[in-house]
C-alpha cells in the first residue's frame, strides 16, 4: 500500500506560491494540453485533439486506480493548471530492499516556465513526498532530445548514472 502522501500541499517559487495536489477526471483537458504543449510529446501523438478525449480519460482513469501510482498537477494563485508530474512507488529487492520513487511526465506549461515552478516542485519531490512515501532514492528518464531538461536535473542533484532502454511493443 502506498504511504499517505500529504496533499495538497504549497510549494514556494520564484513567480509566487503553488499548490500541489492530487490530479482528478476534471483536471482532463488541462493534462491534454500541458502534454500536447511539450513539442517532443507532441511529436509522439500528444496533440491535445478532441477526438483523443476518450483515449486520455481511460490512461487516467488507470494512472488514478493505481494503487502506487500519485499523479499530480500543480495550480497557479488562480488555480489554474500550469503542472504536472507523476509518481510511482517501486519496491525492491536491490540496495537491501529499497524503495524507489519514479517521477514521470513533468511538464510545465510553456506559459510560465523558467519562473522557478519545476525546480520548486521538484525539491519538493525529493525532500518531502520521497520520504513520506518511504522512498530510499528517487529516480526518473529523460529523453535524449531534451538537453535542457538534463542540464535541469543535473542541477538539482540527479546524477546521470545510468543508460535507458525502450522497446515499442507493436513495432
Amino acid at each position: 500500500m502506498l504511504p499517505e502522501l500529504q496533499l495538497p500541499a504549497v510549494v514556494s517559487t520564484r513567480v509566487g506560491a503553488v499548490g500541489v495536489r492530487r490530479a482528478t477526471a476534471s483536471d482532463l483537458p488541462a493534462l491534454m494540453a500541458l502534454l500536447s504543449d511539450d513539442p517532443i510529446s507532441a511529436a509522439r501523438g500528444d496533440r491535445g485533439d478532441d477526438g483523443d478525449t476518450e483515449v486520455y480519460a481511460d490512461a487516467l482513469r488507470s494512472v488514478l486506480d493505481a494503487p502506487l501510482n500519485e499523479l499530480l498537477v500543480v495550480d497557479d494563485a488562480d488555480g489554474a493548471v500550469v503542472g504536472t508530474l507523476q509518481l510511482t512507488v517501486i519496491p525492491g529487492m536491490a540496495r537491501r530492499g529499497a524503495t524507489r520513487l519514479l517521477v514521470e511526465a513533468v511538464r510545465v506549461s510553456s506559459t510560465v516556465r523558467s519562473g522557478g515552478i519545476g525546480s520548486a516542485v521538484m525539491r519538493w519531490v525529493m525532500h518531502e513526498a520521497a520520504p513520506a512515501m518511504g522512498a530510499a532514492l528517487v529516480q526518473l528518464t529523460s529523453d535524449a532530445a531534451r538537453v535542457d531538461a538534463h542540464r535541469f536535473y543535473t542541477r538539482l542533484g540527479f546524477a546521470d548514472s545510468h543508460i535507458g532502454f525502450k522497446y515499442s511493443v507493436g513495432s
